[in-house]
C-alpha cells in the first residue's frame, strides 16, 4: 500500500481520492477546512468512512501553500496530486503560492507531481486542440495556467522533480461546477435559460471520473512524466443536444434556451464578478470547441465514459441538490 496525497477535495479531488482508495492505496485528502464527501470540515486529520471512501482515506485540514507543511504531509508519498481550485478571481493572487508549494513539495520528497490543468492556456482555437496546440493564451487565467506548467517542464527537465498535467474540457459529472452546469440545472426546473453561448456549436464535455481515471494514471507511468495529456472525452456534441438529452433523462420539458448576446454578459461583469471573469473565456462557448484527446487513449489505455452514461451521473447529482 503506497501513500498518495491529494491537495483539494472538489470534485476531482474527491473522485480521485476514491479511485485510488478503491484500489487499496492510502489516500490523504488535504483542504484548507479538511473537508471532503459526508464532512463539512476538521481540524485536523480524520478517517473517512462512514461516506463510502473506506479507511484508507484521510482528511488533513492545512495551507497547502505552506511549504513546510505540505511537505510533511507529503513525506514517503509516490505521488502528490494537484487537484486545488482557488477561486476564479483570484488565480492571478492564489495560484502562484500554491504551485510553487507544490512544486517544492514534490522536489523535496520526490513524489510524482500529477496536476489537474484546463484548455485556457490555448486560447482561442480554430480546429481541434492537441497536446501540441501552442499555449496561446492572452487572457490572465490563461497566462497564469502557463506559468505553471512551464515552471512545473523546467523543474522536470532540469531532473528536480518528475511532473505531469492532464487537461480536460468542461465538466460533466457530481459536484461539476462549469457552465454547463447551470444550464443544465435550469433545463431540469423546466426554467428558460438565458445564456451567452451558441447553443448549437459542437463542443467538448470531460466526465469528472474521467479525469481522476487519467490524473492516476499518468502519475503511475513514467511515459506520462515531462508532458501534458488531455482527458478521454465522448465526441462532441451541442450544448442544445446535452440539454435536449438530459432533460429527456430526467423526464423533464424539452429545453427552452436563449442566448444572452455578449455586450449583456459584459454589463453584467460591472456588477456580477462570476459574470467578469466569464468574459475572458466567452470565446470557448461562442464557436466549436473540441478536444483531441487520442494521445492518452493510446498510450495510458484509459477510455472515455459514454456521455449518456456520464450526463445520467450529471443529472442524478442536480436532482439530489
Amino acid at each position: 500500500m503506497s501513500l498518495h496525497v491529494i491537495v483539494g477535495a472538489g470534485p476531482v479531488g474527491t473522485a480521485t481520492a476514491r479511485r485510488l482508495a478503491a484500489a487499496g492505496e492510502r489516500v490523504r485528502l488535504i483542504s484548507r477546512r479538511g473537508a471532503g464527501p459526508g464532512q463539512h470540515g476538521s481540524a485536523g486529520p480524520a478517517p473517512v468512512g462512514s461516506s463510502g471512501e473506506g479507511p484508507a482515506v484521510e482528511r488533513v485540514a492545512a495551507d497547502a501553500a505552506d511549504v513546510e507543511r505540505l511537505a510533511t504531509l507529503t513525506e514517503g508519498a509516490v505521488a502528490l496530486y494537484n487537484c486545488a481550485n482557488p477561486a476564479y478571481h483570484r488565480w492571478p493572487t492564489d495560484w502562484p503560492p500554491l504551485a510553487g508549494a507544490l512544486l517544492a513539495a514534490a522536489e523535496r520528497t520526490g513524489a510524482v507531481l500529477a496536476t489537474v490543468g484546463n484548455l485556457y492556456g490555448y486560447g482561442p482555437v480554430d480546429g481541434p486542440m492537441t497536446e501540441a496546440t501552442p499555449p496561446a493564451a492572452t487572457g490572465t487565467k490563461g497566462r497564469v495556467r502557463n506559468q505553471m506548467w512551464a515552471e512545473a517542464l523546467a523543474a522536470h527537465r532540469a531532473g528536480r522533480v518528475r511532473a505531469t498535467e492532464v487537461r480536460g474540457s468542461d465538466y460533466l459529472g457530481a459536484g461539476a461546477t462549469a457552465l454547463p452546469m447551470m444550464v443544465l440545472s435550469g433545463v431540469l426546473a423546466g426554467r428558460r435559460v438565458v445564456m451567452p453561448v451558441d447553443y448549437d456549436a459542437p463542443h467538448t464535455w470531460t466526465y469528472v471520473d474521467d479525469v481522476a481515471c487519467t490524473l492516476v494514471a499518468a502519475a503511475a507511468d513514467e511515459r506520462a512524466w515531462g508532458r501534458v495529456w488531455h482527458v478521454p472525452s465522448a465526441p462532441a456534441v451541442t450544448v442544445r443536444k446535452l440539454a435536449t438529452r438530459a432533460a429527456a433523462l430526467a423526464g423533464a420539458p424539452a429545453p427552452r434556451l436563449t442566448r444572452l448576446p455578449y455586450p449583456a454578459l459584459w454589463l453584467a461583469g460591472l456588477v456580477n464578478p462570476m459574470a467578469r471573469e466569464l468574459r475572458e473565456t466567452a470565446y470557448q462557448f461562442d464557436r466549436p470547441y473540441l478536444l483531441d484527446s487520442s494521445a492518452a487513449t493510446a498510450v495510458l489505455g484509459v477510455e472515455p465514459t459514454p456521455l449518456d452514461r456520464s450526463l445520467a451521473d450529471t443529472v442524478a447529482a442536480l436532482r439530489a441538490v
